[in-house]
């Protein structure tokens, strides 16, 4: 899915930046720079999500997912990047306003590229959400940004036509740079804070622990609850503590029984549960169930 993101990307880039150049319209060469970190950013998605798929192995014990935290923190910078960069180009344009030329070419451009970035981005979004991978949210966020902001292209180079408004054009360029460093950081937010270890939404945490509480009438108490983020992979660990007569055999099962609903309801989370006599709770090691 990725890939396809790579070629969408490529052909919606080389339009807007032939028909930019053809305009001298601001907006559409902002576009165009857009869409080229688009491009850069759907190949980057390309390459960390294979690389995150990888299985454990000796240097990375944990895995590989937050290789997508760093790419979703890539794409990050280079939205924010664009927006900048729209922003200083649009107010030149504003100080020397300048005819745009074939305005009828320029919209029909962004049209297109409108609706080739919502159909691959839409895709890529689905894909991104069933999978709750960083990196695929992160591209299909990417394609329907430019989606909105090519349309406000579209409308105002229609303006421009329409009334002659030369102003337009680096104004419409200021709101759309303006809302994609909005959408930046709250993507930055997603991808960067895993890197740091946080842990899963209240909602998720919620539903973990109802799990474990279901077969509540089989231990004494859970404590040291802990869960984190790395990429689309969730690590859940906790202590659970049982009756002393119960038996290693009767604790090691409840506890791959908790273990195993968990994972049914997380199917790419990783579970570790500590095992506790109701005697020694607080100063014995326990046993680790993996």
């Amino acid at each position: 899915m990725a890939g396809l993101s790579i070629v969408s990307n490529t052909v919606v880039v080389t339009l807007k930046l032939v028909v930019g150049i053809m305009t001298g319209s601001v907006a559409i060469v902002s576009e165009a720079i857009h869409s080229s970190l688009d491009l850069v950013a759907s190949i980057i998605a390309f390459i960390s999500v294979r690389l995150s798929n990888n299985p454990p192995d000796e240097k990375h014990p944990y895995g590989h997912g937050k290789i997508e935290n760093i790419s979703g923190t890539i794409e990050t910078i280079l939205i924010m990047v664009a927006g900048i960069w729209i922003i200083q180009e649009s107010i030149a344009k504003l100080k020397h306003p300048e005819p745009i030329e074939l305005p009828m070419l320029g919209i029909g451009v962004m049209l297109l590229g409108a609706l080739i970035n919502f159909i691959v981005g839409k895709k890529i979004q689905k894909v991104g959400e069933a999978t709750n991978s960083v990196a695929m949210k992160s591209n299909g966020l990417h394609l329907l940004t430019d989606v909105y902001s090519s349309l406000g292209v579209a409308v105002s180079l229609l303006l421009v036509t329409l009334t002659d408004w030369l102003i337009l054009d680096p104004l419409i360029g200021i709101a759309i740079a303006i809302y994609i460093i909005w959408e930046a950081i709250g993507l930055g937010k997603e991808s960067f804070l895993p890197l740091v270890d946080i842990r899963l939404s209240d909602e998720e945490e919620e539903g973990i622990k109802k799990i474990i509480e279901k077969y509540g009438n089989q231990f004494i108490e859970y404590h040291h609850f802990r869960t984190r983020r790395s990429g689309a992979d969730e690590h859940v660990d906790f202590h659970l503590v049982f009756p002393i007569q119960t038996s290693l055999d009767e604790a090691h099962r409840v506890s791959h029984t908790i273990k195993n609903d968990i994972q049914e309801q997380f199917p790419k989370s990783e579970v570790l549960i500590h095992l506790e006599p109701e005697t020694s709770a607080k100063t014995s090691e326990g046993y680790v169930v993996e």
